[in-house]
C-alpha cells in the first residue's frame, strides 16, 4: 500500500503502555492468546465466554485505581501511523458514500487488555467494535499473529482488519446491527449464528468497498494488495480455523463464514465499491 505521507486520522485514542484492564483469574500466555485468536475470534465460540471459562470466572473485572487519560490524535510510531492512515481513508470513503449519516468512529489502540462500553476484554479477543461507544479496539500485536500464525502478512491484510471493524460501525449507523440483535434474541442458537455470519460477511464486503475507493479514488493500492487481502479473508474462515483448532468442521457453529464465503464477499466489495451490493441478508446463497 502507498500509505506513507497520506492523511492521518486524529480519531485515535492511544492507550498503549497504559496499565491494561485486569481480567479476573489467571493471565493467558502467548500460546493461549494465539489459540484464542484462532478459535474464539473467528469461530462459533463467543470469545468473552471462552475467556471467562479459561479464567475460571463468570465475569470480567474492570481494572482498579486511577488512570491517566489516553493521548488523543495520530500516534508517532510507524505502525500507529499506518493505522491512522487506514482509519483516515475509511473516513474519506464512508463520508462520501453515506454523507451526513456518517459519524467517524474512534480507534482505541491498547496492549494486553482494555475496558470498553461493551465490557472488559483481553487482547485474546482480537480486534472488535463496540456499538455502545462507537469505538474500534485494536491491539496492534494482532498483526504479528495474523502474519506469523495465520499466514496472512502484508499492509492490506492489516488494513482489511481495520476496515472490517469500521464496517461494523457502518452497520451500526445504518440500523442493521440493532435489527440483527433483535432477531437473534428471538432465534435459536443455530439461527443466531447464521445471522452473525451474514453480519460478518457484510462487514467483509464493506471492507472491500473501502478498498475499491482507496484504489480508484486515491491510488493507495499497489499490485498484489487485493490478493493479500483475499488471502487474509481465506486464512480466517471458520472452516479453516475449526479444522486447525479441533480437527473437524461444524458449519452450524460458524459465526463469521467459511474461507470461500469471506473471500467472495470481500471480492464483491472490492469489485463494485457499492454498499448496496453487500446485502448479505437478501442473498439466498452466501
Amino acid at each position: 500500500m502507498r500509505w506513507e505521507g497520506q492523511r492521518e486520522s486524529d480519531n485515535i485514542e492511544d492507550r498503549r503502555g497504559m496499565p491494561p484492564a485486569r481480567v479476573g483469574g489467571g493471565r493467558l500466555g502467548i500460546g493461549g492468546i494465539v489459540l484464542l485468536l484462532a478459535v474464539s475470534y473467528f469461530t462459533g465460540i463467543n470469545p468473552l465466554t471462552l475467556i471467562e471459562m479459561l479464567n475460571g470466572t463468570q465475569s470480567m473485572t474492570e481494572s482498579t485505581g486511577p488512570s491517566e487519560p489516553a493521548p488523543i490524535g495520530s500516534p508517532n510510531d510507524q505502525l500507529g501511523k499506518f493505522a491512522a492512515v487506514v482509519l483516515a481513508d475509511t473516513e474519506t470513503t464512508w463520508r462520501q458514500l453515506l454523507g451526513p449519516q456518517y459519524e467517524d468512529p474512534r480507534l482505541v489502540l491498547f496492549t494486553g487488555g482494555v475496558h470498553s462500553a461493551c465490557g472488559t476484554a483481553s487482547s485474546a479477543v482480537g480486534p472488535f467494535y463496540c456499538p455502545n461507544d462507537h469505538k474500534v479496539y485494536l491491539d496492534l500485536s494482532f498483526f504479528n499473529e495474523l502474519a506469523r500464525r495465520l499466514g496472512a502478512p502484508g499492509d492490506f491484510a492489516q488494513a482489511y482488519v481495520i476496515a472490517h471493524e469500521v464496517g461494523h460501525h457502518v452497520q451500526n449507523l445504518m440500523g442493521i446491527a440493532e435489527k440483527v440483535t433483535r432477531l437473534q434474541h428471538q432465534a435459536s442458537e443455530r439461527e443466531g449464528n447464521a445471522l452473525s455470519v451474514r453480519m460478518e460477511l457484510q462487514a467483509d464486503c464493506f471492507a472491500g468497498v473501502w478498498g475499491h475507493h482507496a484504489k480508484r479514488d486515491r491510488n493507495l493500492i499497489e499490485p498484489g494488495d487485493f490478493e493479500a487481502g483475499l488471502k487474509a479473508a481465506s486464512a480466517i474462515g471458520d472452516d479453516r480455523l475449526q479444522k486447525m483448532g479441533q480437527g473437524y468442521v461444524q458449519p452450524e457453529s460458524w459465526t463469521h463464514g467459511s474461507s470461500e464465503q469471506r473471500m467472495t464477499w470481500l471480492r464483491k466489495g472490492l469489485e463494485t465499491g457499492d454498499p448496496r451490493a453487500c446485502d448479505t441478508f437478501a442473498s439466498n446463497r452466501l
